[in-house]
C-alpha cells in the first residue's frame, strides 16, 4: 500500500525532485542559470558541462558562454571582466527606495558581452538592423526589437503617459527625455554601453540624477522625490532603475529580464529542501523544460 502511494505521488510531480544539492553555490548557480533561460529563450538554447566542471551556456548561434570563472574579483574587475555569476550574483531590491545604495552595490550593471551581442546585434549595424520605433509621448525613438525590449518600453509608455498626463512630477521626470539608442562607450571606459545595444533609456535630465555629477547627499534628496510609479512600472516591464545603484544614475532604464525574475523569483531564501525552483510558475512548459534540463546537465 506504501508503495503504491508513493507510485502516485511521484507521477503527480511534472518534475521530479532533484538530488540533495552539495552547496548553496549549487542551487544559486541553478537559479541564475535558469532565469537567463526564462528572460532569453529564444537565445540560450543548451548548457554544458565539461571535464573541469566549468559550466557554460549555449547560444542559438553556438556561442559558449561561461558561468563562472571562478577567478576572485575586485569591484573593477568585476565590472571589466563580468561573467554570468558575476552579473547575477547582486540582490536587486524589489522595493522602492529613498537613499542611494551601499558603497558598490550595483544590481544589474554589470553585463556579459557576448551575451548582449547575441540578443541584440553583434555590432552596429546589425543592432541598427533590429531597432524599432517607439512613441514616448512626444515623438518615436528607436528601441531594439528583439526579446521583446521594443514591446515592453510601449507597455512602459501606455502607462506612463496617462499618468503624466494627470501628475506634474511624473510629466516632469519623463519629458523631454534624454535618449535612447546611441552606439558609444559608457563615459570614461572602453566597454559599450546599454545604450549601444537599444535596450536603455534616458528619462528627463535633473543635475543630481548622477554619481558623477553630485554628492551622494544630492543623489539622496533625488531619489526622495522621485516619482515611485515611474519605476514599478519599469520594473513591472522587465528593466531596472539606475536609481537602485550606488553608483547612482537615477534617469537611466536598461531592459534586463533575467535580473527582474531573480529578484521575483528568487530573492527570497529557498525553504524547500527539495526543489530549487521552488517559486518558480510550475505550469509553464518552458519553464519546466528549463528545470529539466538544468537538474539533467548539472
Amino acid at each position: 500500500m506504501k508503495k503504491m502511494i508513493l507510485i502516485i505521488m511521484f507521477s503527480c510531480l511534472w518534475v521530479s525532485p532533484v538530488k540533495a544539492l552539495s552547496s548553496n553555490y549549487d542551487i544559486t548557480m541553478k537559479q541564475d542559470i535558469l532565469c537567463l533561460m526564462m528572460a532569453y529563450k529564444d537565445y540560450i538554447v543548451d548548457i554544458e558541462k565539461d571535464s573541469n566542471e566549468d559550466v557554460y551556456l549555449i547560444t542559438k548561434s553556438g556561442k559558449r558562454v561561461l558561468y563562472d570563472d571562478k577567478k576572485k574579483k575586485s569591484f573593477e574587475e568585476k565590472l571589466n571582466n563580468t561573467d554570468l555569476q558575476d552579473m547575477m550574483e547582486q540582490s536587486y531590491p524589489e522595493e522602492f527606495i529613498n537613499k542611494v545604495m551601499d558603497k558598490d552595490m550595483d544590481p544589474g550593471r554589470f553585463r556579459v558581452y557576448p551575451l548582449l551581442k547575441e540578443v541584440y546585434g553583434l555590432n552596429k549595424s546589425s543592432v541598427e538592423a533590429n531597432l524599432k520605433r517607439v512613441n514616448l509621448g512626444y515623438g518615436s525613438f528607436q528601441f531594439n526589437g528583439n526579446n521583446d525590449a521594443s514591446k515592453s518600453l510601449e507597455s512602459v509608455m501606455k502607462e506612463l503617459i496617462p499618468l503624466s498626463q494627470k501628475r506634474a512630477d511624473i510629466s516632469r521626470c519623463l519629458f523631454p527625455g534624454s535618449g535612447t539608442f546611441n552606439y558609444r562607450c559608457i563615459s570614461g571606459t572602453s566597454l559599450l554601453s546599454p545604450h549601444a545595444f537599444g535596450i536603455a533609456i534616458d528619462l528627463a535630465r535633473d543635475r543630481r540624477d548622477y554619481w558623477k555629477w553630485v554628492s551622494k547627499e544630492e543623489g539622496d534628496s533625488r531619489l526622495k522625490e522621485y516619482p515611485k510609479e515611474i519605476v514599478e512600472i519599469f520594473e513591472k516591464n522587465n528593466f531596472v532603475w539606475g536609481g537602485k545603484w550606488s553608483h547612482f544614475d537615477i534617469l537611466h532604464f536598461e531592459y534586463r529580464p533575467e535580473i527582474i525574475l531573480k529578484t521575483k523569483y528568487f530573492r527570497h531564501e529557498n525553504k524547500n529542501d527539495k526543489f530549487w525552483y521552488e517559486n518558480v510558475p510550475c505550469e509553464d512548459e518552458m519553464v519546466k523544460n528549463c528545470i529539466k534540463k538544468i537538474d539533467e546537465k548539472l
